[in-house]
């Protein structure tokens, strides 16, 4: 199974672990979508980043 997971929220003024959590799941730019395994690492990056994404099943 995966994860479809879009960022809809700016990384401006975030912290810097944001960013880099963000940049590792491939979201660089507002609407920028990327699909990821659904997995224990992966759920906890969202866990960080929640507030800035949107995920639905892919």
């Amino acid at each position: 199974m995966a994860l479809k997971i879009k960022l809809v929220k700016s990384l401006i003024g975030r912290k810097d672990s944001h960013i880099a959590t963000a940049h590792s799941l491939g979201l660089r730019k507002i609407g920028a979508e990327t699909v990821q395994p659904d997995n224990e690492a992966t759920r906890g990056k969202l866990g960080h980043i929640s507030y800035l994404v949107e995920v639905t099943q892919g």
